[in-house]
């Protein structure tokens, strides 16, 4: 039989200031209104920050505070440095934008630490939640996401296209309402082609299609149109798209279009 393991809630109250570990911190979308005060508290006591070169930008320099910023590409040996950073007693904060565990560096790091745990075994490794930029956009726009929904990433870097494709056609047909993360950069704008493709061939040319681009920073911009008008030039690797279902409905109110999906479904 397989053993549990139950983990119990207490505040975070950050390393003791003489103990090595690794905190992997959400910075939120991209306003330092959206950084919770659990990740400032980590970023106050830090002795090494290190992430991808646009998200270790957003911590401000200070005496004692050693950056450490790199390439989107090479998150596993950034995973080992901070590891190993730990291990020799440094305080390290592993930083990713919105959520740490959403697409980002968590993952990263416990793939890393799989591949030689003895060799980081008393490394104490926090995660802290962030603000995902879907949740950002959602808030932008009302709740198109109020009741069931699935995040897909269109990325197939890391995985094949025809898993992806898979998984949108059984969303369309589950019916769901749908976020995509790395939609469409210049080296694959076919894949987000291919998805809007997938999306109308299922018939529903009214469901509203958001596409929020860089959510709390002074580039936003959204744009909330119909399926059927949902053009793949309307993102790119700043964006992330929200699909409704085909329960959510558009509303206008103040001035602006609003979209949100009840929390009920008729039978």
């Amino acid at each position: 039989t397989g053993a549990l393991f139950f983990h119990h809630y207490s505040a975070w109250q950050g390393p003791h200031p003489m103990t090595g570990c690794l905190t992997i911190a959400g910075l939120g979308p991209g306003s330092s209104d959206h950084i919770t005060p659990a990740v400032e508290q980590a970023i106050a006591v830090a002795t090494d920050v290190i992430g991808y070169i646009r998200y270790v930008a957003r911590i401000a320099p200070r005496d004692g505070l050693v950056l450490h910023p790199s390439d989107n590409r090479v998150e596993a040996d950034r995973a080992r440095h901070a590891l190993d950073m730990a291990a020799a007693g440094r305080r390290v904060l592993v930083v990713s934008s919105g959520d740490p565990g959403v697409f980002a560096m968590a993952a990263v790091v416990y793939e890393v630490l799989e591949t030689d745990p003895t060799r980081w075994q008393d490394v104490d490794i926090t995660v802290l939640p962030g603000i995902t930029a879907m949740l950002a956009a959602a808030a932008r726009v009302g709740a198109p996401l109020g009741h069931d929904f699935c995040v897909i990433n269109l990325s197939d870097n890391l995985k094949p296209w025809a898993m992806i494709e898979q998984r949108l056609r059984l969303a369309l047909q589950a019916d769901f309402a749908m976020a995509f993360y790395n939609p469409r950069s210049k080296s694959r704008p076919e894949g987000f082609r291919k998805t809007m493709q997938i999306l109308k061939s299922f018939g529903e040319g009214n469901r509203p299609v958001i596409f929020a681009r860089a959510v709390s920073t002074p580039d936003e911009s959204i744009m909330i149109v119909p399926l059927a008008e949902a053009q793949p030039d309307m993102a790119d690797m700043q964006t992330v798209v929200l699909v409704g279902s085909s329960q959510t409905r558009t509303l206008s109110h103040k001035g602006a279009v609003l979209a949100y999906t009840p929390r009920s479904v008729k039978g």
